[in-house]
């Protein structure tokens, strides 16, 4: 048998053709070669691709297509094989191929992160529509066009809520850019080079498809540096930036029929609607109970405890702006201050002082900060959650619920979260029953092929 390859160029990308022969002649070879050629031209968008003949070729290795075949946005340096054409600069867009060199889809270069390309579309989404191929402000407005679709079958926004995720990254197929509607604003969260670079055109499609009054930009500048990008700058540029205005603090919104104040100084985006849904039903479970909010930030549990019908609520911060935000919104939404008071200490020292002196609540809600950033500081994490979870237990009331949280991706992806619940029962004495397990809210969006998106973990316990 003999190996020959075959070498042609089609819509400007120079290709090979590999074809094995046993007695069949040059027949069958240029047979061969003529239809992977109509099938490569089909695939990779037709003309639009004869228009772009130098785009750079991003090799994978042998064993690596399939996980890209599956839709995983994020190829790894340590998945390419070599790269083919000119040597590509950070925010140029790349073929990204199999090791002979068929294109499986296009995405956005970067020399320097550990995701040297966020692949924009799929060989299959370009044999459907060539349209957006090479072509990011077109991909911008189909996605983003598409997300809004999304949350409009979800009820969002609605009459009594109008802050939610218009666009949840590699959920909605635009790794690296984070999209939050409060209300008439939009807040950006940028995590990728290629969304800073595209700032303009991703600002000119919100505003278009949106109607809102203006747009937000907030860089992730941790994650930015790690793509490359000089932080002091924009550092820099986010203290002058003329969108950090008076606007940007007077921001209100409403979040079934509660409204909040929001400061865009603050966490994320500025509101934590992942929990919209938990919070609701915590509304539903404090009818006549004594509620304890812990980590409570700008008061969305202790709120929604309110007006459930609690008769007493406490939410306890470390943060003094957390907490005048909080006071804040209670006052917005005229809620008697008799039944609701916010303090400010540390969650831990407050529950063992509360343990010294007998005290116990009914329904407890237990929301942390992240406390493990990444996989190595997992094992101390868990035993962070151990320790605040022990002393909550021993808070709750016998027969008490308990809605403890962990927005941890490494805890939650490794499905480590009920096991670390179990064995602070256990040394707390008490016996849980798991009533339900969730995560963030429908709008916050995951892609299956992209498990990592995951990153809330919210447990419903009984207490015993």
């Amino acid at each position: 048998m003999l190996r020959v390859a075959a070498a042609t160029t089609l819509n400007g990308f120079s290709c090979i053709n590999l074809c094995y022969f046993s007695g069949y002649g040059s027949k069958h070879m240029l047979s061969c070669i003529s239809s992977e050629s109509k099938f490569l031209s089909s695939s990779m968008g037709g003309d639009i691709g004869s228009s772009w003949p130098n785009v750079p070729r991003i090799v994978l290795k042998r064993g690596k297509v399939q996980l890209f075949h599956g839709g995983n946005p994020m190829v790894y340096s340590g998945a390419v094989d070599r790269i083919i054409g000119r040597p590509p600069q950070s925010g140029d867009s790349v073929l990204v191929t199999n090791g002979a060199l068929h294109p499986i889809a296009w995405g956005i270069y970067n020399s320097v992160s550990m995701f040297c390309v966020r692949i924009m579309q799929m060989e299959d989404e370009v044999l459907r529509d060539a349209s957006c191929m090479l072509n990011i402000e077109k991909l911008l407005e189909s996605r983003i066009s598409a997300a809004k679709n999304l949350r409009m079958r979800l009820g969002l926004p609605a009459d009594n809520t109008d802050v939610y995720r218009l666009v949840n990254s590699e959920g909605d197929r635009l790794s690296g850019l984070t999209v939050d509607m409060l209300g008439e604003f939009a807040v950006v969260a940028s995590s990728a080079a290629w969304v800073e670079s595209n700032r303009s055109k991703i600002e000119s499609v919100i505003e278009r498809l949106t109607d809102c009054r203006q747009v937000f930009w907030k860089p992730s500048l941790a994650m930015l540096k790690e793509e490359g990008l000089e932080v002091e700058l924009l550092q820099s540029w986010q203290r002058d930036s003329p969108e950090n205005s008076e606007v940007g603090s007077g921001i209100k919104v409403v979040e079934n029929s509660i409204y909040y104040k929001v400061s865009l100084d603050g966490q994320k985006t500025g509101f934590y609607a992942d929990q919209r849904e938990s919070r609701f039903l915590l509304r539903s479970l404090a009818k006549d109970r004594t509620v304890l909010d812990l980590c409570c930030y700008s008061g969305g549990f202790s709120l929604n405890a309110v007006v459930g019908g609690a008769i007493q609520v406490t939410g306890v911060d470390s943060s003094l702006p957390a907490l005048e935000l909080a006071n804040a919104n209670k006052q917005l939404n005229s809620f008697n201050t008799d039944s609701i008071n916010f303090v400010k200490a540390d969650i831990t020292e407050f529950m063992k002082a509360a343990i010294a002196a007998g005290k116990s609540w009914d329904l407890i809600v237990l929301d942390p900060p992240k406390l493990a950033p990444n996989k190595k500081a997992l094992r101390r994490a868990m035993g962070m959650y151990h320790s605040l979870n022990n002393l909550a237990m021993r808070l709750t009331k016998p027969g008490g619920l308990l809605m403890t949280c962990s927005c941890s991706g490494a805890m939650t992806q490794g499905g480590f979260f009920l096991r670390v619940l179990q064995a602070a029962a256990a040394s707390s004495g008490k016996k849980i029953t798991q009533l339900r397990y969730a995560g963030a809210s429908a709008d916050h969006t995951i892609d299956p092929a992209y498990p990592e998106g995951a990153y809330l973990t919210n447990v419903l316990l009984r207490v015993l």
